[in-house]
């Protein structure tokens, strides 16, 4: 008999711009990620030689952030020998599907307690460090119709007819809902991080643009009209033969920023629970992945949230809220249309626009943001989602308890 996967806690660091002078460029990848399993252990007080595994996935795994980071970061916590650790990519999803997997471990009964989530230091590994045939091999991105994701985004929104004002209309929202969840404390899944005296180096989101208005976003030059001209507009007219021109509506205003960050899920039996007196927050009750069409790129999340729907029983209608990652204001704006998600109900404390996008970390993050957010209104059902590379969407159901 299948045994439920219950959530004891979810956390995350803050997010911080992922370059040379952002505020965690001085932390390691692995320090970021031992950090967040060293305050899990405080925070629920449970013996971490009885964890099974820490699985965290990210992005660019490689040099620092390579070489099964997992378990590098249970070393670095001083944690047993016995722990075991892995890393795994599934490009933006590698978070979340460290939480699944982590989950399934749990369900099939191979393992009673597990971590999962994920670290990237975009700062110290840069977008795309890690390389890929798919992208930099021109005779596998021709064969496979690849397109930076930049311009899937842009003809998603010009197959939507969404306008410039519209994706930044989205944009300022989801500035305007993170600044007030900030300033209200919504967010008790954050934790410090520590440098190795103990003093803080960080404990909130500092990337965070509450002055943002219409004006300011308005004044931003489309990040991929250029790119487009080198050709890949071209492309994508091609196969999209309805579109006479791309309209290039994204900018760094309205697409997810880059930052540095880590996050980590406390999943486990309830027998495990009963015998460490530790109390669920959640309950995994569903998980999807799917694969869309690769050129457009980043329409899985709609389809993924289907699929994990058809297999808990339940409807769109059912999801108190929903976190679907703002790698682009047109990703999330294409899941509301999709599927009649309401907007009052969507990232309603604003998303990645605005707190940045730390790939391998965030889907962790979406599991600790929308728990958080269900415990304060009173919510039974989270859906997280994201889009993610060569037309992928991962989604996971989650229960209050």
């Amino acid at each position: 008999m299948a045994t439920n996967a219950f959530i004891y806690d979810a956390i995350r660091t803050p997010r911080s711009k992922g370059k040379l002078d952002g505020t965690l460029n001085e932390v390691k990848p692995v320090d970021l990620a031992s950090g967040v399993l060293k305050q899990l252990q405080r925070r629920v007080d449970f013996d971490p030689a009885l964890v099974g595994d820490v699985i965290l996935g990210c992005a660019d795994p490689l040099r620092s952030q390579g070489g099964a980071i997992g378990k590098t970061a249970a070393m670095n916590a001083g944690w047993p020998d016995s722990v075991s650790g892995m890393q795994l990519d599934r490009y933006c999803g590698s978070g979340l599907e460290a939480v699944n997997i982590g989950a399934m471990k749990v369900i099939a009964g191979v393992e009673d307690l597990v971590i999962g989530g994920g670290v990237e230091s975009m700062s110290q590994e840069p977008i795309g460090s890690g390389g890929s045939a798919w992208v930099s091999d021109p005779a596998i991105s021709i064969k496979t119709h690849y397109l930076p994701q930049g311009i899937g985004a842009d003809l998603i929104a010009t197959l939507d007819g969404y306008s410039r004002a519209d994706v930044d209309a989205f944009a300022l929202q989801s500035q305007q809902r993170a600044a007030t969840a900030q300033r209200e404390a919504y967010f008790k899944s954050v934790v410090p991080v520590l440098d190795m005296h103990g003093r803080v180096i960080l404990d909130k989101d500092d990337f965070i643009k509450p002055a943002s208005s219409m004006e300011i976003l308005g004044a931003l030059k489309p990040s991929f009209a250029q790119m487009g001209e080198m050709g890949f507009d071209s492309i994508a007219l091609n196969r999209y033969t309805q579109v006479e021109k791309i309209n290039h509506v994204h900018t760094p205003g309205n697409s997810s920023g880059i930052v540095d960050g880590a996050s980590a899920v406390l999943i486990g039996s309830e027998a495990i629970g009963k015998e460490l007196g530790m109390k669920p927050r959640g309950r995994i009750v569903a998980m999807a992945n799917v694969s869309t069409e690769p050129m457009i790129m980043l329409t899985g999340p709609a389809p993924a949230a289907m699929k994990a729907l058809a297999k808990a029983g339940l409807t769109i209608s059912d999801i108190d809220l929903f976190e679907i990652n703002e790698a682009f204001a047109s990703v999330v704006m294409r899941f509301m249309k999709d599927t009649g998600a309401p907007a009052d109900k969507v990232n309603v404390n604003g998303g990645a626009i605005a707190f940045g996008h730390p790939l391998g970390a965030t889907g962790g993050m979406l599991v600790g943001t929308v728990l958080d957010e269900l415990e304060r209104r009173g919510g039974r059902y989270g859906l997280c989602s994201l889009c993610i590379g060569a037309g992928m969407g991962i989604a996971t159901i989650i229960e209050r308890i």
